[in-house]
């Protein structure tokens, strides 16, 4: 999935433009329940405003708190100019630069605003991946990484009519022994279809039912 999949649009994102006063975007963001926003030029990119850098800025400038906020403009404590997406990248590559950053702008070739990725976005998407939200029984259990073996997981629960919510595999590298973690839909047959995993070689971890 790329991250022009999971963007919130332009016309759905809360931005500020540049020659509001940190004053005003401090009410934006507080009205809004938000931790950043996507300054803007007209139409053009120009940076992010969040709470932390507005505070951080008037702990630095030596001046009382109403006058700091109300002559200083939000486009003077932008922080990632030159840090945004153009929407064509994976959305997992973009989890390392969201961890202690609230969004990402996305912009086109010309640095026009198209919307923004947030890190709660990205997080609810691997969520999804890991069907953290619906009820199933978790099944983790290790397979010898040779050629065929997914498939040969996807036929076994064919032949036993299960509904997969999720399958996620570990230790991509160039070791033997690959881990994966399979999230069924809860049926009375697990035990039988745990022994006919067993039997073709896979190694059971643990099971767990989620609520």
């Amino acid at each position: 999935m790329f991250v022009k999949n999971i963007m919130i649009p332009k016309h759905e994102s809360f931005t500020v433009q540049a020659e509001v006063t940190l004053e005003d975007a401090l009410k934006l963001l507080e009205t809004h329940q938000i931790d950043g926003l996507p300054v803007l030029q007209g139409d053009k990119y120009i940076g992010v405003a969040t709470r932390y850098n507005i505070y951080e800025s008037y702990f630095l400038s030596n001046q009382q708190k109403e006058e700091y906020l109300i002559s200083t403009l939000v486009k003077d404590v932008v922080t990632h100019q030159d840090k945004f997406l153009l929407g064509g990248e994976l959305f997992e590559r973009t989890l390392l630069d969201l961890k202690d950053f609230p969004l990402l702008a996305v912009v086109d070739a010309n640095k026009n605003f198209l919307g923004i990725v947030t890190r709660a976005d990205v997080i609810s998407s691997f969520e999804s991946a890991f069907g953290v939200n619906r009820p199933g029984v978790r099944i983790a259990f290790t397979s010898v990484e040779t050629e065929g073996r997914i498939a040969r997981l996807s036929e076994i629960a064919h032949q036993f009519h299960e509904h997969i919510i999720s399958l996620v595999t570990f230790d991509e590298t160039d070791k033997l022994v690959r881990r994966i973690v399979m999230k069924i839909e809860k049926k009375n047959n697990i035990d039988r279809f745990t022994k006919k995993l067993e039997e073709h070689g896979f190694r059971i971890l643990s099971i767990q039912e989620d609520e």
